[in-house]
């Protein structure tokens, strides 16, 4: 599910990632500390959505010194940076994917459990444009999440009906 995560990781991407987040620190003034760096080195190195409390577990497994709330703040910063976006996938429950460098992409996301799917469809992206269009918008941006229950969450529901 993730790269190897450790604090001798010379992963190229992380590195890469990671020199992006240090810029843009840089560029709006902001301080990077040690714990901040830690957080995104972790962070780059996941794959997938993950919630802040997943996110922190995998933290605190290499930084156990880390606590919850930098954790929390780095990637909420991460967020507002654009190095991170953070996915709504129900009643106060989110998920977070680092979003450097990855093609545009919609997910399907289970209200019950969480399992995120990246799609992209072309003709989604070209009816939207359309419909934008159509109605004198100029699209600067988008999400597409599509909310529903996955097939195992449904297959449990059935058992126990």
């Amino acid at each position: 599910m993730q790269k190897n995560i450790g604090k001798n990781t010379h992963d190229p991407v992380m590195e890469n990632d990671l020199n992006h987040f240090l810029a843009l620190m840089s560029q709006r003034g902001l301080n990077t500390t040690k714990q901040r760096v830690n957080i995104a080195k972790i962070f780059f190195c996941m794959q997938g959505h993950h919630s802040l409390e997943e996110i922190c577990q995998e933290v605190r497994k290499t930084y156990p010194g880390i606590g919850q709330t930098t954790v929390y703040r780095t990637i909420k910063l991460m967020c507002e940076v654009g190095l991170a976006e953070e996915l709504h996938v129900g009643e106060n429950f989110a998920r977070y994917e680092v979003c450097i460098g990855k093609q545009h992409h919609d997910h399907l996301v289970c209200t019950a459990c969480g399992k995120t799917i990246e799609f992209h469809l072309p003709e989604i992206e070209k009816y939207q444009k359309e419909i934008a269009e159509k109605n004198g918008f100029t699209l600067l941006d988008h999400r597409h999440i599509l909310l529903g229950i996955c097939e195992k969450c449904r297959a449990k529901h059935r058992e126990k009906t």
